[in-house]
């Protein structure tokens, strides 16, 4: 992957966020023929040197972008620095006429995180790089762990809540999923059911949740959902499913159980309300062979949003296996 231009220190400006930096990276244009950029975050640990520097490169999901700052904060705890990508048409990659977090192939977003990763071991210096997806970010960082340009620079690979099959009855899975599919190839831009807003409403502090953030790049009632993405996730599944050959150690985590709200109620703040779990069970054992998959009870979708003790499960689980990960990475 090479840049438009060579990021430089200087070019890293402020970020949205308190103590965090961005900088945009051009990348090739997509199916539209527009502009596309990317947005690094990064937060810096003061303890490393540039003769030998421990990174995590976070991938964020659906209707998504970076804010989760404790997530920065609990890397950061362990001597690592912490970068993050809001990929092509996210967050802070938006831009004026551009369809928010639209893509007709994954491939796309693999693009991006080579990009990313080209940056942080040419110009940032990183020597051992673990890649951290949540949800469609999951998704992408399995695929690029598998098979990306540069897989052999992941060490190491955590997934929180990876987004591995569609939460569909059985029966749309296997009737009305493949269909969809097909006519996403001829018909992109076709606007399919939007997304239900009981989640939104369960993460932001102005409804149920605890959190603040941007609405205009994470809306409550989510984005537009089309046919083009669908088709993209939906073959990306696919090759999940025929199993997939990640070489680096692999965590996986996610909520002790998931449900299908009608109607809002307090126990959407303990559950996976977006995907099924069951469906991140079956499919995590090929992914490849050093995978370690745990459950998180009371977790909900995004587990490092989850209430303190679910969020505290995650960090002691995480920790532990990082530090094993990273003193056999050192043998």
């Amino acid at each position: 992957m090479t840049f438009t231009s060579s990021p430089n220190a200087a070019q890293w400006s402020a970020d949205i966020l308190p103590g965090f930096e961005q900088l945009s990276l051009n990348v090739a244009s997509g199916e539209m023929d527009e502009a596309l950029e990317i947005t690094l975050v990064r937060r810096l640990c003061s303890s490393q040197t540039e003769a030998g520097k421990a990174a995590v490169l976070y991938i964020h999901g659906f209707v998504d972008y970076f804010f989760q700052t404790e997530l920065a904060d609990f890397y950061h705890a362990q001597g690592m620095d912490f970068y993050a990508l809001d990929l092509r048409r996210h967050g802070r990659s938006l831009r004026p006429g551009h369809l928010p977090n639209f893509t007709v192939d994954v491939n796309d977003y693999l693009q991006d995180v080579d990009a990313a990763i080209s940056l942080l071991r040419q110009n940032e210096h990183v020597t051992w790089l673990m890649l951290n997806g949540h949800s469609t970010g999951g998704l992408v960082a399995a695929l690029y762990a598998h098979r990306g340009a540069q897989k052999e620079q992941v060490k190491a690979l955590f997934l929180n809540s990876p987004f591995l099959d569609m939460n569909l009855p059985a029966w749309q899975e296997k009737y009305a999923e493949p269909v969809l599919a097909w006519l996403g190839k001829f018909f992109p831009y076709w606007r399919l059911p939007g997304l239900p807003t009981m989640y939104g409403r369960s993460l932001h502090v102005k409804h149920q949740g605890q959190w603040d953030y941007r609405t205009d790049w994470k809306p409550i009632a989510g984005f537009p959902v089309y046919a083009g993405w669908f088709r993209a996730i939906h073959l990306a599944h696919e090759e999940v499913a025929r199993g997939l050959q990640i070489a680096c150690p692999c965590l996986l985590l996610h909520a002790g159980h998931s449900l299908r709200p009608k109607v809002w109620s307090e126990a959407a703040m303990s559950a996976d309300i977006v995907l099924d779990v069951a469906d991140m069970q079956r499919l995590a054992p090929g992914l490849g062979s050093q995978l370690e998959c745990h459950a998180i009870p009371d977790g909900i979708h995004d587990l490092v949003l989850s209430r303190p003790a679910a969020r505290a499960q995650v960090w002691q689980l995480l920790g532990a296996w990082l530090n094993r990960v990273r003193t056999d990475s050192a043998r």
